[in-house]
């Protein structure tokens, strides 16, 4: 596949990187060529130095024969631009990065792809999303919904606390009723897609799939207490900030930071009434005690411009015993760091960005993909056609490869696990996880 991606930021450069792993014939456009990043060329990526508007630049570029064109330069206006001039040259897919979540509405949908422009994503508004869902369902350290919550894959930080859990091998796990699968397992830098015989270790964050009537009981199995969001403290008053405080329910009490006395002053603007507005940059811990209660709080984010200040914020507030945490962490080499020290969830705008991309990459009809954890895990929600290698045999007859898990399906809008005897047919929406690498064997059986 053709991929044009314009744009050699971060968002930019960490999508051809996990692109060309792919072996995807890649072109990296910037304007300038000192913004290239160094190890760009240790990559199978083409550079080229040109604008993403020009005319000229895109069809020296090939996007004629391209089959995706991504925009991801810091100006939306250009971005939606080169969009439109691409797929107006010849580009199969667009695909742009937007700073408007007015365009994502289903009612300008349909006028953008008119105009060339066939999907858009919103970086900071899947983060807000992200973090949301977070502190909608704290005990978890992760939370995606399948198909409006019927099947839920929920990411948990085992304990000690957990015997149900804690050094149990998978074949041991009473699994009655099907109330749940484990996925997958992160045990410090590694993922594990597990098979019956690997064993849960204390501290590992495993990831189960569970239906909607079951997902309750996971907080009991995992060791977790079960907590409501009262009060939130939030640190930088960003648009991600926004965007969550605009998302989160009115009767959470928010506390928001931000050091800027100017951005103050238009946070207040955009805010709903539950949230107080800080001039000050919560460094000082008797400020934080006295005045913002921090030890009080039910969760902190921290969402500052600074990734180490973020992950330093939280360890602070692990320390006030505040039971929820979420950090931003842009820099992609901080994040295993970030991780070791368990600050909570963590979060990053490109590892976001390049889930919205994967379903764009796959062949098989993908309603949803999300790239979890550090990106080295992805989760996809498929739709099974007639005839696809899936329908043929019972799933334990299928030869499914050992990287990849069939986490449960969804039947005439009702969510099921998935066994050896599980038979899958036409229209169900099965739920992948495997490693990033793998999702492309993984569509092979939806073919």
């Amino acid at each position: 596949m053709k991929i044009i991606i314009a744009g050699a930021g971060e968002v930019g450069t960490h999508l051809a990187k996990l692109l060309s792993a792919e072996n995807h014939d890649i072109v990296l456009i910037e304007k300038e060529r000192e913004h290239f990043q160094q190890d760009v060329s240790s990559f199978d990526i083409m550079t080229m130095v040109g604008a993403a508007t020009s005319l000229h630049d895109l069809a020296e570029a090939g996007v004629a024969e391209a089959d995706l064109f991504i925009a991801v330069t810091p100006e939306e206006s250009k971005n939606m631009t080169a969009c439109m001039l691409a797929s107006n040259l010849g580009a199969k897919k667009t695909f742009a990065r937007i700073d408007n979540y007015e365009y994502l509405l289903p009612k300008n949908a349909e006028f953008f792809r008119s105009l060339g422009v066939d999907e858009m994503f919103y970086p900071e508004m899947l983060a807000a999303k992200e973090i949301v869902a977070a502190l909608k369902n704290p005990w978890a350290r992760l939370w995606f919904d399948i198909c409006d919550g019927e099947l839920v894959i929920a990411g948990v930080k085992v304990r000690e606390n957990a015997h149900n859990l804690v050094n149990k091998r998978l074949y041991e796990l009473a699994t009655d009723a099907k109330k749940f699968h484990v996925v997958a397992i992160k045990r410090g830098d590694e993922t594990i897609i597990p098979n019956g015989s690997h064993q849960i270790l204390a501290n590992d964050l495993v990831f189960f799939s569970a239906v909607k009537d079951f997902v309750h009981e996971l907080p009991r199995i995992a060791g977790k207490e079960v907590f409501e969001v009262k009060n939130l403290l939030i640190k930088g008053g960003s648009r991600i900030a926004v965007r969550a405080a605009q998302y989160l329910p009115n009767s959470i009490n928010i506390k928001l930071l931000e050091i800027n006395k100017d951005k103050c002053q238009k946070l207040l603007e955009q805010l709903p009434s539950n949230v107080t507005v800080y001039n000050y940059d919560g460094g000082d811990t008797n400020f934080l005690v006295d005045e913002m209660g921090i030890q009080d709080m039910d969760a902190f984010v921290a969402l500052t411009e600074n990734s180490e200040v973020n992950i330093l914020a939280c360890m602070a507030a692990k320390r006030f015993n505040v039971p929820r945490t979420v950090a931003e962490v842009e820099n992609m080499s901080l994040i295993p760091m970030a991780e070791g020290f368990d600050i909570g969830l963590v979060i990053n705008k490109k590892v976001l960005a390049a889930s919205s991309i994967y379903r764009l990459l796959l062949k098989a009809d993908v309603t949803t993909a999300k790239s979890l954890s550090i990106g080295d895990a992805v989760v996809a929600e498929m739709v099974v056609h007639a005839g696809t290698r899936i329908t043929r045999k019972p799933v334990k007859e299928l030869n499914v490869p050992l990287n990849i898990t069939l986490a449960g399906l969804i039947r005439n809008g009702k969510a099921m696990m998935i066994d050896g005897d599980t038979i899958i047919q036409e229209e169900d929406h099965v739920v992948v996880f495997c490693l990033a690498e793998a999702l492309k064997n993984a569509e092979k059986l939806f073919a």
